[in-house]
Formats: C-alpha cells, sequence, structure tokens
C-alpha cells in the first residue's frame, strides 16, 4: 500500500508567457457545485491587469507582422494540442460545473472545433474584409483590414472553457493580443488553456489570461491608455455602462455585452470588430 501523496495542481496567472501569482499573494478558493474545494484560483489585482498589458502590447508588432499563412498554423496547433489534453478538460468542467460528462466532452469538442474555424479564416479574412475601390485617376486604391492592437475582453462567465475560446480566438486572427478575464467561477479550464497555450507557437503575450473578479478588473482594462479595443461579451453583470463611458475617454472601441445561445458565437463579425481599415493609394505605371 502506497502512502505518496498526491500533487495537487497550482492554478497562476498567465501573463507575458509566464505563469506569476498575483503580485496581491490573493487567492481564492473554486468550489464544486456539491461544495467540494477544488483548487485556490490567483485573484489577479490592477497591477497584474497592468503588467498582462504591457506584455501584449509589446507582442502586438511580432504577432501581426507574421504572416496570415503562420498565424493560422499557430491557432491550429492550439486545436491540436487541445484535443491532446481532451480527457483532461472533460474532467475539469465536469468538476467546476457539474455538469453530465457527455455535455463537457461536447463542449470540449465545439471549443477545439471553433479553434479550427478561426485558424481557417486567418488567411482568407482579409481577401473578403478588404477590397480594391475604384478611383476617378491613374491610381490604386486598396483597403485591407489591419488589427487595432491591444483587445481587453471579459470572458463569458457562464461557461468554464467555450466561452472562453469563442471569446479569444476571433481577436487573434488578425494580429491582435489579448488580456482576458477568465470565468470567475469557473477559471480553472482557463489556466488549463493557457497552458496548452504557452506549449504551443503562440508567441509570448499575445494571450494573457487573468482569474479573479471581473468587477475588479475590467474598470482598468476600460481606462487602461495602451488597450485599444474592450470585448464586454461577459459583462453583462457588471455595470457596463460605466465601462464604456471609461473606455470613451481613451478613445477605446467597445463591443458590448451578449446575452443567449448567441452569445461569442462565431462569426467573421467578431473578427472585424477588432480591425481598422487601412486604405493605400498607389500610382499606376503609365509605361
Amino acid at each position: 500500500m502506497s502512502n505518496r501523496l498526491s500533487v495537487p495542481k497550482t492554478y497562476k496567472l498567465f501573463i507575458g508567457g509566464a505563469f506569476p501569482r498575483s503580485e496581491s499573494g490573493r487567492t481564492y478558493e473554486v468550489i464544486s457545485p456539491e461544495g467540494v474545494f477544488l483548487a485556490n484560483a490567483a485573484l489577479a489585482s490592477r497591477k497584474d491587469a497592468r503588467d498582462a498589458v504591457v506584455a501584449a502590447r509589446g507582442a502586438v508588432k511580432g504577432w501581426s507582422g507574421a504572416t496570415a499563412y503562420n498565424r493560422g498554423q499557430v491557432l491550429y496547433r492550439v486545436a491540436e494540442l487541445l484535443e491532446g489534453r481532451r480527457a483532461q478538460f472533460v474532467d475539469e468542467i465536469v468538476q467546476q460545473t457539474g455538469v453530465p460528462t457527455a455535455a463537457a466532452a461536447a463542449e470540449v469538442d465545439e471549443a477545439i472545433d471553433r479553434w479550427v474555424w478561426y485558424a481557417g479564416w486567418c488567411d482568407k479574412f482579409g481577401q473578403v474584409a478588404g477590397n480594391g475601390n475604384p478611383v476617378a485617376g491613374p491610381y490604386f486604391n486598396i483597403s485591407v483590414p489591419e488589427p487595432t492592437g491591444v483587445v481587453g475582453i471579459v470572458a463569458p462567465q457562464d461557461t468554464a472553457l467555450l466561452g472562453l475560446v469563442s471569446a479569444v480566438a476571433p481577436a487573434l486572427v488578425t494580429g491582435n493580443a489579448v488580456v482576458v478575464v477568465a470565468s470567475e467561477r469557473f477559471p480553472l479550464s482557463a489556466i488549463s488553456l493557457a497552458e496548452v497555450l504557452a506549449t504551443s507557437d503562440v508567441p509570448g503575450g499575445v494571450v494573457n489570461v487573468l482569474t479573479g473578479s471581473p468587477k475588479e478588473l475590467a474598470p482598468w482594462l476600460a481606462s487602461h491608455p495602451e488597450v485599444h479595443a474592450l470585448d464586454l461579451v461577459g459583462a453583462g453583470d457588471l455595470d457596463w455602462v460605466d465601462l464604456q463611458i471609461a473606455a470613451a475617454e481613451t478613445l477605446t472601441r467597445v463591443l458590448p455585452p451578449e446575452n443567449g445561445a448567441d452569445a461569442a458565437a462565431p462569426s467573421l463579425e467578431r473578427i472585424a470588430a477588432f480591425t481598422e481599415t487601412k486604405t493605400v493609394w498607389h500610382t499606376k505605371s503609365l509605361v
């Protein structure tokens, strides 16, 4: 008979490709629906949020400078690794949410499929959203979508994995970097996903995951001058009007909360929401 002690998993934040504890040292307990203690999750502070924005800002240039084809390969690699750890994610979702195993498996499968769906659009979206414009003169006039920059996200709070993936993946397609506040009730899958990202080809800082209170963290993301877009898809229970007002102070574009089954559903509109259109003029050769 073995007397070996189990090694419980430590869940930390994911900032700049590393897994730090909250600078405040704070944690909170994650409890199953049956009242069973599952883990301590890091309770991120405003300093952690600022550090995550700095990491994201530093990652934008390299990620947006990669080819669209390469970004597609990277996002597909995330799906591959998530598929390989499918059983772990199913078990984690069952423990956190109490849903049947079949429902948890369906959520993981849909999350994997969503990574694949957005990966496929990386090298196609520019052709759909961009175009050549007719002009009166000997010029080429071409409009192309470009990334906005750093996107702050409050992930859907009622799912452990699918809502997070649905909010993060479209922002990455065109080259944005992300700071996401995960579900407060179900944060464990978010950090496990961060482990997948850390072992994939996603550059450090492109995705930064904060666990804790959206009510505490969202105002700091909304008002941060280096956050260029704010996705409030999971902020329906917050005072999101105040968040919009704070974002307006720095001219940050805002996606308001969404509710119901279609919240964060895969769509080209979610990709376009984090882009800006750049128009280029070039003279035609007269030779």
